[in-house]
């Protein structure tokens, strides 16, 4: 019966201490509205055209520095692959794989996504020039640009992406057919 009673008080400080952790670790205020700031702060897209970009500059040559301090970790060397998906085609003279980069049809998505959800373990840290530069260096590994083409709010938007023209549009352009004779 001893032995009991040590384990159920036992097993009710393990709980008491669950319980006082969860109480205090980080409320994330469910059912109320966000913060304007926040919502300011997503509530953007760039598109192809590129309109939305902020002003910066980057290089494949300065975006190899940056992936090797933020971004190898997770995407290895020269992106070959680590613990996340294949980023970067290993023979860029062909693309048959489909890698994030070279898959988008336009480089502007590539530029997005790195600003918003890049380096995964503190997204959106990346300055522009340094989200410019990463995204060229990924171009370049693929080769889609040169390694000193310099990629900013107006030249990222001009790459011609391999796969730009690989997509249905979002509305068929097709004629509709003709209507049955009984309709």
């Amino acid at each position: 019966m001893r032995c009991g009673c040590k384990l159920l008080i036992t097993l009710a400080a393990m709980t008491t201490a669950g319980v006082m952790a969860f109480a205090q670790s980080r409320t994330y205020n469910l059912g109320t509205s966000a913060p304007p700031e926040e919502i300011k702060a997503l509530d953007h897209v760039v598109g192809p055209s590129g309109k939305e970009l902020p002003p910066g500059s980057g290089t494949a040559k300065e975006g190899a520095k940056i992936f090797a301090e933020r971004c190898q970790a997770c995407h290895g060397v020269n992106g070959a692959g680590a613990s996340a998906a294949r980023l970067v085609a290993t023979d860029p003279t062909k693309f048959t794989q489909k890698s994030a980069t070279n898959y988008y049809p336009y480089a502007t998505i590539a530029w997005d996504f790195i600003n918003r959800a890049m380096p995964a373990n503190k997204p959106g840290s990346l300055s522009p020039d340094e989200v410019y530069a990463v995204t060229a260096y990924l171009l370049f590994k693929n080769g889609i640009i040169q390694e000193t083409d310099a990629m900013d709010a107006k030249t990222l938007p001009k790459v011609q992406m391999p796969n730009r023209n690989g997509f249905v549009p979002a509305v068929p352009v097709w004629p509709a057919p003709p209507k049955p004779s009984w309709y």
